[in-house]
């Protein structure tokens, strides 16, 4: 991954690809420009060997390119893109293959961003989701589904994605990614099937690879572990090229890519994204462990912990390779009781997002799901007593010590 896709002798010998900060590129002839566009707008299928040529940096640009073909690498794709956040990977993905009188299925929960797009926006356009709990196993995706098939059918639409957010966010429920497939295959009507787009944000590319499970479409927040230092925001998907493809065009149109300075960052992350996920997924095995035996904790909702006899058991195994570094805990009492636990912390960080180096704390009712009606947040297991924490790159017996204070009363 890190010499994918770059070669010093392309740019004076630099070791590191350099930072194209450029809105447009100079074709050589008139030739060479009707070329370019015309398979930018897929106005024909490519040559053999034929490279389309830089054109505009809301199309192609270096620094994109390279961070795409490396993301790639990492998802086992054929083809990534990289976009201006995680959201904005996500609804260009859906828009893409969502249309007036359409249905879809999705996972509940889902990222509070999501969430509302899900709820609030895409309705407008006369497209309907049909959520299932992933905690409802395979009865409920399956209903799930056949509900959607039938609201199509309704309003004269067709079931166009199956989205799925696994580990889910708050709770690391899991679904079933082989079992999507299924579904989308049995979903296949004259226009083909539904793409299966899984959220893949909370295991990353390490610890899961939802392409090899039967996704066509992996979408990314790269502003967590990819990024991972708190300071860009980014998102990505990536897939099959048929599939990509398509979200390609629309991504050019809507402008949704990252730029090139986010991208530059990016490659300076992905050269130590391993080293980083694989230092903040143990301490999170020892942070989980504190507080599942402390007295002011109910639970602890770490995959690490799921017994051996849990109808999830099985699927975790089979699906990823850790628990992960991001996780949920209920501490004894409601919001009061999570808020003084919160507001005590001194060297965990009060803030949304994951995945950094440094360890945060937040309170997902309050924060990241507060657009979510009480009583759906209290359906999905999302409780005022609930506090989610990212663990990063510290020393866990300095979070442990810092938890532990903050716990006494």
């Amino acid at each position: 991954m890190m010499g994918y896709g770059y070669s010093p002798g392309l740019s004076e010998g630099a070791l590191k690809p350099p930072l194209f900060q450029t809105s447009t590129f100079v074709f050589r002839n008139a030739e060479e420009g009707k070329a370019s566009f015309e398979l930018a707008y897929g106005l024909r299928e490519k040559k053999r060997g034929e490279e389309m040529h830089l054109i505009y940096s809301r199309i192609n640009n270096p620094n994109l390119e390279v961070l795409e073909d490396r993301l790639a690498v990492w998802d086992g794709a054929e083809k990534a893109l990289a976009f201006a956040s995680g959201m904005a990977a996500i609804s260009t993905t859906l828009m893409t293959f969502l249309r007036p009188g359409d249905s879809f299925v999705f996972s509940e929960p889902v990222y509070g961003g999501t969430e509302f797009l899900v709820h609030n926006i895409l309705p407008q356009f006369g497209v309907k989701g049909v959520g299932f709990m992933a905690e409802g196993g395979e009865t409920g995706f399956r209903e799930a589904a056949m509900q959607a098939a039938a609201l199509a059918a309704k309003n004269g639409g067709k079931v166009g994605a199956v989205y799925v957010e696994t580990p889910a966010n708050p709770t690391n429920g899991l679904v079933d990614i082989s079992l999507a497939r299924e579904i989308s295959e049995n979903l296949k009507g004259p226009a083909g099937r539904p793409p299966v787009i899984v959220d893949n944000t909370f295991l990353g590319p390490l610890w899961q690879r939802p392409l090899q499970l039967g996704a066509d479409l992996c979408v990314t927040s790269l502003t967590k572990y990819v990024g991972g230092h708190s300071d860009l925001i980014a998102g990505a998907v990536s897939g099959q090229a048929n599939w990509v493809g398509q979200v390609a065009v629309l991504r050019t149109i809507l402008g949704t890519m990252t730029d090139p300075h986010t991208a530059w960052l990016l490659l300076r992350s992905l050269e130590t994204l391993k080293l980083r996920m694989d230092a903040a997924e143990l301490g999170a095995r020892k942070v989980a462990a504190f507080l599942e035996k402390h007295p002011r904790v109910k639970s602890v909702w770490y995959l690490g912990f799921l017994p051996m006899d849990h109808p999830d058991r099985a699927l975790f195994e089979r699906q990823c390779v850790t628990a992960g570094s991001t996780f949920a805990f209920e501490i004894e009492g409601g919001e009061k009781e999570a808020f003084a636990f919160l507001n005590k912390l001194q060297v965990i960080k009060l803030a949304v997002s994951l995945g950094g180096t440094e360890t945060l704390a937040s309170h997902p009712a309050a924060m990241t799901h507060s657009d979510v009606p009480k009583q759906s947040r209290e359906r999905l297991g999302i409780t005022e007593s609930l506090i989610r924490l990212s663990i990063g790159v510290e020393n866990p017996d300095d979070l442990i010590a810092d938890i532990a204070q903050a716990l006494d009363v």
